[in-house]
């Protein structure tokens, strides 16, 4: 079962979650020809998106992106506020090396992205870009919060060959009049240094944080369900179609006889007949019914 689990100190001075996913990892890696490098940066990533996720306060949608100078031009992930999670790279064939060797030289940008309700003021999307720094993903996390959100940050992410992933993720609090918060922060990073990537894999949240705090006042949370998969649909790709508007529409028909449009994240491929198309771009009830598809 995939699960996210948040905890916090009593003394307010950090807070953080372990995430275990074992379900959809693999099936959204798979869709993909990834070398064996790429493949386990896509799943740290997908580790990293729900304890990303912890800062979503509100409805909407973190999306993680990095692009490189090299031969991986891309790699985006995404985590929405119900923990819907996947990830995907654009890399040339068998592409090998470390993160550093693979996204040398990028940047990394994190948009949250709000949901808008119907009718309401649209709220706007913020977005911070750093450049890549560090030999592993996690580096590049902590980088990204240390400089944009001044929130020093210890995270942990590991991968097996079986679809497993877990990450964990330890944050200090924004709170600068805590008598003694420094040491306090200091020594809950040191505890949580020693968790190695086999630990992590083997251990379910509870025995983590037990051993690595035992002694601390811990406040553990129920752990929320995640889910790893694509989440395109055709209702989606229509919505997308009729913000593109009629023209855009019908020239995509003229030319190519439909409208086909092929999600990034898992290659499916989604198309509208031509009758199809007019009947999403006429509003209801206005075709006659000679015209409608039966």
């Amino acid at each position: 079962m995939n699960l996210l689990t948040g905890f916090t100190f009593e003394n307010h001075v950090a807070h953080g979650a372990i995430v275990e996913l074992s379900s959809g990892v693999a099936e959204l890696l798979d869709q993909r020809a990834y070398s064996e490098d790429v493949r386990r940066l896509v799943a740290e990533a997908i580790a990293a998106m729900p304890l990303l996720a912890t800062h979503l306060h509100d409805e909407g949608r973190i999306n993680l992106q990095f692009q490189g100078e090299g031969a991986m031009k891309l790699l985006v992930a995404q985590v929405d506020q119900s923990l819907n999670v996947r990830a995907m790279a654009k890399a040339e064939a068998g592409l090998s090396g470390d993160f550093a060797q693979l996204l040398y030289g990028g940047l990394l940008a994190l948009m949250m992205e709000p949901i808008n309700a119907p009718g309401a003021e649209p709220r706007p999307a913020s977005q911070a870009l750093v450049l890549i720094e560090g030999a592993r993903l996690s580096d590049a996390l902590e980088g990204y919060f240390e400089r944009s959100e001044q929130l020093p940050t210890l995270l942990r992410l590991a991968t097996d060959n079986r679809g497993h992933v877990a990450g964990f993720l330890l944050q200090r609090l924004p709170i600068e009049d805590l008598r003694d918060a420094d040491i306090e922060w200091e020594h809950l990073q040191t505890l949580a240094s020693t968790l190695t990537p086999e630990e992590l894999l083997a251990a379910d949240a509870n025995t983590i944080l037990h051993r690595l705090f035992h002694a601390e006042a811990l406040r553990v949370f129920e752990p929320r369900a995640v889910t790893v998969a694509c989440r395109c649909s055709r209702a989606g790709i229509a919505r997308m179609l009729l913000s593109l508007g009629r023209e855009e529409v019908e020239s995509i028909i003229a030319e190519q006889g439909r409208v086909a449009v092929t999600c990034e994240f898992c290659g499916r491929e989604h198309v509208f007949t031509p009758l199809e198309a007019a009947e999403l771009l006429i509003p209801s009830g206005t075709l006659p019914s000679s015209d409608r598809k039966h």
